[in-house]
C-alpha cells in the first residue's frame, strides 16, 4: 500500500498540500494528521486516494507512539511524508508564555524530527520528505526569536539529511513561505506585534509550488521571487544589518 503522510493537514498549508499532492501522485492512502479529527475528515471530499484521518497531538510522546504501532501493524510503503504541523508565537521575547514558546519548539522541530525517524524506515527509493520551514529561518529574527530559530533548525536539518539520504534516493525539501494568510498569524499574534509585511500570499500558492519544485527535486522552495531576492540578499549582508533593517520595518527599538 503506497501512502503520504501529512501533519498539520487540518489548516494552512499543510491542509492545502493534502488536495494538491493528491492530484500530483498516485497513492492508495493519504494519512492526514492533527488535532482537530472533524477538519480532517472534511479532506475526504478534496481527494482522490483515500483519506484516514489520524487526530494526534504531536507535542505528546505517546502520540508517537501510536504512529509507530500504526505503522508496524500495515507496514505501507511512504511515498511521500510532509511536515507541516507548526506553531509560533511574535512579540517580546521576556513578555511571551515560556510554555507556549516551548510548546512550539517541540512542535516545530522535535515532532518533525521524530515524525521522519519513525517513518524513514518505510520509505523506499523514489520517496520524498517535505518539512514546512519559513522564510525566518535565513536569519534572526527579533520578535520571532523563538519561532525563527525553530525553522532555522528545520532548513538546516532539512538539508542534512537529505545529503544523508541522497545514496538511498529519498528526497528531502525544505518549503520556506513568506508572509502567508492563515490561522498561524492569528494566533501568533501577528497584528498586535507585526506592523510590516512586503506581501501576503495564499497558502494554495505555496503548496501549487512545492509540488513543481519536487518534481524538480529542489532543495528549497520558495514561493516569490521578491522571497527570492531577498534570501539572496540576507545571504551577503551582516547578520547586524539584517537585524537592524527588521527592526526598523516593524518599528522595533
Amino acid at each position: 500500500m503506497k501512502i503520504a503522510v501529512m501533519t498539520g493537514a487540518s489548516a494552512g498549508i499543510g491542509r492545502e498540500m493534502v488536495p494538491a499532492f493528491d492530484k500530483a501522485i498516485d497513492l492508495d492512502e493519504i494519512w492526514v494528521i492533527a488535532r482537530r479529527k472533524e477538519r480532517l475528515e472534511e479532506l475526504r471530499d478534496l481527494c482522490r486516494a483515500r483519506v484516514r484521518p489520524l487526530s494526534l497531538d504531536l507535542t505528546k510522546e505517546e502520540s508517537f507512539d501510536g504512529y509507530r504501532a500504526l505503522l508496524e501493524a500495515e507496514k505501507p510503503e511512504i511515498t511521500l511524508l510532509v511536515n507541516a504541523a507548526g506553531c509560533g508565537y511574535f512579540g517580546p521575547f521576556r513578555d511571551r508564555e515560556a510554555e507556549k514558546l516551548i510548546e512550539s519548539v517541540r512542535l516545530n522541530d522535535l515532532a518533525l524530527t521524530a515524525m521522519c525517524h519513525a517513518s524513514l524506515p518505510y520509505m523506499r527509493e523514489g520517496s520524498a520528505i517535505i518539512n514546512l520551514g519559513s522564510n525566518s529561518a535565513w536569519q534572526p529574527v527579533p520578535w520571532q526569536a523563538v519561532y525563527g530559530a525553530s525553522k532555522s533548525y528545520v532548513l538546516n536539518f532539512s538539508r542534512a539529511l537529505g545529503r544523508e539520504l541522497k545514496k538511498d534516493g529519498i528526497h528531502v525539501m525544505c518549503v520556506c513561505p513568506g508572509w502567508i494568510k492563515t490561522e498561524f498569524q492569528r494566533t501568533a499574534d501577528h497584528d498586535k506585534y507585526m506592523r510590516y509585511v512586503d506581501r501576503w500570499y495564499e497558502a494554495s500558492e505555496v503548496a501549487k509550488q512545492a509540488v513543481k519544485d519536487l518534481a524538480k527535486k529542489k532543495t528549497v522552495s520558495i514561493l516569490g521571487s521578491p522571497v527570492r531576492r531577498q534570501v539572496r540578499l540576507v545571504k551577503f549582508l551582516p547578520v547586524k544589518l539584517v537585524m537592524d533593517i527588521w527592526c526598523r520595518q516593524q518599528g522595533i527599538e
